[in-house]
């Protein structure tokens, strides 16, 4: 459902991806890992449609992000890693508002919005306004916005940011129910969250692809157990080769 190929992203001098080819099938989580400034955010932006690659192509759900902009937007759940949300609105209204935009009304958009509070756990905050929320629920509203029109493509930047360890367990329990129809891709630099959920791992650090796997494939390749020791072997052999 995600197809990433030979792309390329740079500003100006500077290479923020670079040259990078994957692919995220119906099904599966991939947790995408790479420390703070790898590219994992500028990479998610290009499948969201925000930035166009310099070169390559992306499709999503058969979509490509330039040509066909709109339709990879009506299929895609986005949550950036900065969680931009009207912190004025009282989340109830907000969450209503997103689904509206998404063309959800009447009965519709009802169902949707009982669905999301349950699933994402935002009816204690349902009254409050998004600025009184505390950062973990900022993330779980967040995160209704992007469900609230049970998009088949899940696009989650940093989705555990601010969380407390039991919205942590919370979250890879959704997640793990949400894959069921969908793809689902995640960036962290929180190697437990990926090693907990993940299907597949990608690792990135100065904007290359340096692993693409199971845990189980990586440490085959690798010679290496488990996924911190994968991670550190790749990004330091990475850091050695980089010109």
């Amino acid at each position: 459902m995600i197809h990433v190929q030979s792309v390329t992203r740079t500003y100006g001098a500077t290479v923020a991806v670079d040259d990078i080819s994957f692919h995220v099938g119906a099904g599966q989580i991939v947790g995408f890992v790479g420390p703070n400034g790898a590219g994992k955010s500028t990479m998610l932006k290009m499948l969201a449609t925000f930035l166009r690659p310099t070169a390559g192509t992306v499709a999503v759900a058969g979509f490509d992000t330039v040509a066909d902009a709109l339709q990879v937007r009506q299929r895609i759940g986005y949550l950036p890693g900065d969680t931009p949300l009207y912190r004025d609105m009282v989340v109830e209204d907000l969450v209503r508002f997103v689904g509206a935009a998404h063309g959800l009304l009447g009965g519709a958009l009802a169902a949707a919005l009982a669905r999301v509070i349950d699933m994402c756990g935002i009816g204690p905050v349902l009254a409050l306004r998004v600025r009184e929320c505390s950062t973990g629920f900022r993330q779980r509203v967040g995160l209704s916005c992007a469900l609230i029109h049970d998009p088949p493509i899940l696009l989650l930047d940093e989705p555990t940011h601010g969380f407390d360890p039991l919205q942590v367990m919370a979250f890879r329990d959704l997640l793990t129910r949400l894959k069921q129809d969908r793809a689902i891709l995640f960036s962290t630099h929180i190697i437990a969250d990926v090693e907990a959920v993940s299907d597949r791992v990608l690792i990135i650090h100065q904007g290359r692809l340096l692993g693409d796997g199971t845990l189980a494939e990586l440490e085959q390749r690798t010679g290496t157990p488990g996924l911190e020791n994968i991670f550190a072997q790749l990004v330091s052999v990475g850091v050695e080769r980089r010109p």
